[in-house]
């Protein structure tokens, strides 16, 4: 978080932030730009996600956030400080690829909704074609994903925070629900076994 709010609170938030009187709690951050990287624990919750939120800037000021999603652990750590993904065909609108010309930074929200749990990271956008690369094209490959790549959106993050989980909504997916719920298919299953052997076992002493 130190890094994180040094990046983000701009003379006009930490103007709000006396305004609240919350200022005192954050003044010890202002100059904490170090980000040592990623850690163990961050890397495993990013691999485990299956979507994202990316925002971006236009050149113009706007902001614009998009949703990213794929198979778990499709976005992958390079390193403590580089996170990557393929950037798959879709709309052909390109709004992330041309704001990262006149603004590389981009922030990220990933959320983990059945723990409630959010990681948002600053980082910096490099776009390279994946045909330059062929490495990079293979660690990024998804096996049996049929969308096609069409380059990689490479991250050098900045800086990182675990934010307050308050009012996330609990979601799941249909995979998460379908192995939460497996034990009592089975145990359901069990049980109409039972019942047809007793059943069975009545009929032939009749």
């Amino acid at each position: 978080m130190p890094a994180f709010l040094a990046l983000t609170a701009t003379p006009a938030v930490r103007a709000a932030q006396a305004a609240d009187g919350s200022r005192a709690s954050y003044a010890r951050f202002d100059d904490a730009t170090d980000f040592p990287g990623l850690t163990a624990a961050d890397i495993a919750f990013i691999a485990a996600r299956d979507s994202f939120y990316l925002a971006s800037v236009s050149a113009d000021g706007w902001p614009y956030v998009q949703h990213r999603g794929g198979p778990p652990g499709f976005v992958r750590a390079l390193d403590a400080h580089t996170l990557a993904f393929a950037d798959y065909r879709g709309n052909r609108q390109f709004l992330t690829v041309g704001n990262s010309v006149t603004e590389p930074r981009v922030a990220l929200i990933l959320v983990d909704y059945p723990a409630q749990r959010r990681l948002k990271l600053l980082a910096r956008l490099e776009v390279r074609p994946l045909a330059d690369d062929p490495a990079l094209a293979a660690a990024l490959a998804v096996p049996g994903y049929r969308a096609l790549p069409e380059r990689a959106f490479v991250l050098h993050l900045a800086a990182s925070d675990w934010n307050c989980p308050q009012h996330i909504t609990p979601r799941w997916t249909e995979p998460e629900i379908a192995a939460a719920m497996a034990p009592l298919h089975e145990r359901l299953a069990a049980l109409e076994a039972e019942n047809a052997a007793l059943k069975a076992g009545r009929e032939t002493t009749k």
